[in-house]
């Protein structure tokens, strides 16, 4: 082969611009999917540090907010159960039972909850206090300011429905 016949060497491809990084604002959903993709690669140049931190931070406070709320069924079921004997029945025992567990599981999935069992207690009553007022007609008065057992009457108490 020739100079004259040989084909010249195609140029070497150039890397394709990066795509535009879909704005959190925009589509979280995307914006998500990207970061994650990022991660993977590990090209952090792309990184959206400030929302990931944030988002990273809400998925804690998600898990602290579930632990509250877990709380929250077993009081009021309890408090229910402590103020309307005549109306006991096994859904609430079931309820009761089966949001202790739901603490139990949350508290061995985040071990570092275990510092804040005490807050999420407190926080709890309150939410299961004005349910309770609510769901059952009730003075407010009625109701404790304060939790009238302790975290762990909460999570051992029986509660046997016949």
């Amino acid at each position: 082969m020739t100079a004259a016949t040989r084909k010249p060497k195609p140029a070497p491809a150039r890397p394709a611009p990066p795509l535009p990084m879909t704005a959190y604002a925009d589509d979280i959903y995307g914006w998500a999917m990207e970061q994650a993709a990022a991660l993977r690669t590990g090209n952090l140049s792309v990184l959206d540090r400030e929302n990931l931190a944030e988002e990273i931070e809400s998925l804690g406070r998600s898990e602290f907010n579930r632990l509250v709320s877990f709380y929250a069924l077993v009081q009021l079921h309890m408090l229910k159960w402590h103020h309307q004997p005549s109306h006991r029945c096994a859904s609430w025992a079931v309820s009761i039972s089966t949001h202790r567990k739901h603490v139990s599981l949350t508290i061995a999935d985040n071990p570092s909850l275990k510092s804040r069992l005490d807050e999420a207690f407190e926080r709890a009553y309150l939410q299961a206090r004005h349910d309770a007022i609510r769901e059952t007609g009730f003075a407010p008065a009625i109701f404790p300011i304060d939790c009238p057992f302790t975290r762990d009457e909460a999570m051992s108490l029986p509660f046997l429905y016949e």
